[in-house]
């Protein structure tokens, strides 16, 4: 079975389980509190109705994440801040509270416009964290490989004819599930199979071994941000 990401574990695992949700949601409190800080210009006191807000927006957002939606803090960030703000219209419709788009200040910019200036600061930050984590994480999983991102970057083909041949082989263990549950159980690459199926010459596999084999770690256990990045890179922005 796939090795995910830590986090998209424990999400999941919150699904289905009220007491992981529970831990997961105290362990993120200081998250939680950060982004409800940025929301209201201060920290947050337990009183505060927007904290309890942010506290069902990220429960919210554990039950209705998805790989598909991207990194899941950046996704929960999203979530807080539209709650946030959506409690805040309706106490302004019923309390008399400011009006998200008066003007204010000398430069006449309104509480919307400067929440969304912020929120794109916020999300920026969380996404660097987020990619932090994910490289962390693969990091210590290309460790039990016996390999390091030094070891990829000093492997990485520098022809494009190669490079070409790698990523035939990397697509043709992507299309056989069994070939990558044999290959994260015995933390070995199948050459032999990868030869075969791809028509990528041995020797090429061979002295690309730890290229291929960080690449097809990160097909196969939920990095995202990372093959969001490598879609980016390579050439016409398509993934192998």
């Amino acid at each position: 079975m796939e090795r995910e990401h830590q986090i998209i574990q424990q999400v999941y695992k919150a699904k289905e389980n009220m007491q992981a949700a529970d831990r997961l949601i105290e362990d993120y409190m200081p998250f939680i509190k950060s982004e409800t800080a940025r929301f209201l210009h201060r920290p947050p006191s337990e009183s505060d109705d927007e904290l309890s807000i942010a506290m069902i927006a990220f429960h919210e957002a554990i039950r209705g994440y998805s790989r598909g939606r991207g990194a899941f803090l950046s996704y929960a960030a999203l979530l807080i801040k539209s709650r946030l703000i959506d409690y805040c219209r309706k106490e302004q419709r019923h309390g008399g509270m400011l009006s998200l788009d008066e003007p204010q200040g000398e430069d006449d910019r309104s509480i919307a416009d400067t929440l969304a200036d912020e929120s794109n600061h916020s999300e920026e930050m969380i996404m660097r964290d987020a990619t932090r984590a994910e490289i962390e994480e693969l990091s210590r999983q290309m460790k039990s490989f016996g390999i390091s991102l030094t070891d990829v970057s000093d492997n990485c083909p520098r022809q494009q004819r190669t490079l070409d041949a790698c990523r035939k082989a990397i697509q043709y263990a992507r299309e056989h599930p069994g070939l990558l549950e044999d290959f994260l159980r015995t933390k070995r690459l199948p050459l032999a199979q990868l030869v075969k199926g791809s028509g990528t010459e041995r020797k090429t596999l061979e002295r690309h071994r730890s290229y291929v084999a960080a690449l097809l770690l990160i097909y196969t256990n939920g990095y995202e941000i990372i093959r969001g990045h490598l879609k980016q890179v390579w050439k016409g922005g398509t993934a192998v």
